[in-house]
């Protein structure tokens, strides 16, 4: 029930985002008194979908995840048939969405309710932005749940190389992080087989109810999935292999011989 009720909200605040997105989209930079008032605005926001937000519970405060990125985090109450339910959002800005933004329809769960049509990160974003914290942060990552995201979207995605390579380059650019010599040390056997981390990896899946998997299983698959373009980038070669999520890497010579 509380992840029903979860999913129910998520989509209950984009479908208000939605209305005030002509209001919100000048907002240049993390200025919380207006992303609080915008909130609050959001929240007033009436539809039939059963659930009614607290415009006097939002709060917003800075946050910092690097040293050159900074965004607004929003916390707020929604009331779903009595129960409270907490949400969190988190606003940030000025990201390279590489090669730009997707419309996608998020998802509902009640059949007569219209989906919200979003404009979301590409994938190729995606996995820039959690590469460059995997690069950047090293032993210091405590994000699990990026290696379990890029680890599901290397099994279950294809990807353009020249693309990715083109959304790695714009996110470490605007990070302003310096490519790694070699194999990053996120990507190592020594970070896999850190105590610390395989103790993290353990308390991430159980939290989340996933089934056993190894950390070092993934870490295996990203780095064949991940050193490929990071090694174009730093030789400032083309890079135009495809990957493919049942068979890694290969060249257009090698899928018009199959």
């Amino acid at each position: 029930m509380r992840a029903m009720n979860q999913r129910n909200m998520a989509a209950s605040v984009r479908a208000r985002l939605l209305k005030r997105a002509r209001e919100t989209q000048h907002l240049g930079i993390a200025e919380i008194p207006h992303v609080e008032a915008a909130f609050r605005d959001i929240c007033a926001v009436e539809l039939d979908d059963g659930i009614r937000f607290q415009p006097d519970s939002v709060y917003a405060e800075e946050i910092r995840k690097e040293a050159n990125y900074s965004g607004v985090r929003v916390t707020l109450i929604g009331i779903l048939d009595g129960a409270r339910c907490p949400m969190q959002v988190d606003v940030g800005f000025g990201d390279a969405v590489t090669p730009g933004p997707e419309a996608v329809d998020y998802p509902v769960l009640l059949p007569d309710m219209p989906a919200p049509r979003l404009r979301a990160y590409p994938r190729y974003t995606v996995i820039a932005e959690k590469l460059e914290a995997l690069v950047s942060l090293g032993i210091a990552n405590s994000r699990m749940k990026d290696y379990f995201d890029l680890w599901i979207l290397s099994r279950w995605t294809d990807f353009d190389g020249e693309l990715l390579c083109r959304a790695i380059h714009a996110t470490f650019e605007r990070r302003r992080t310096p490519l790694p010599d070699g194999v990053p040390f996120g990507l190592s056997d020594e970070f896999a087989q850190d105590r610390q981390k395989q103790t993290q990896w353990q308390a991430f899946l159980r939290k989340n109810a996933l089934d056993e998997l190894l950390l070092s299983e993934v870490v295996a698959v990203l780095r064949v999935f991940l050193s490929p373009p990071l090694d174009a980038l730093r030789q400032a070669a083309a890079f135009t292999q495809t990957w493919h999520a049942r068979n890694g890497w290969t060249s257009s010579s090698e899928e018009s011989g199959r």
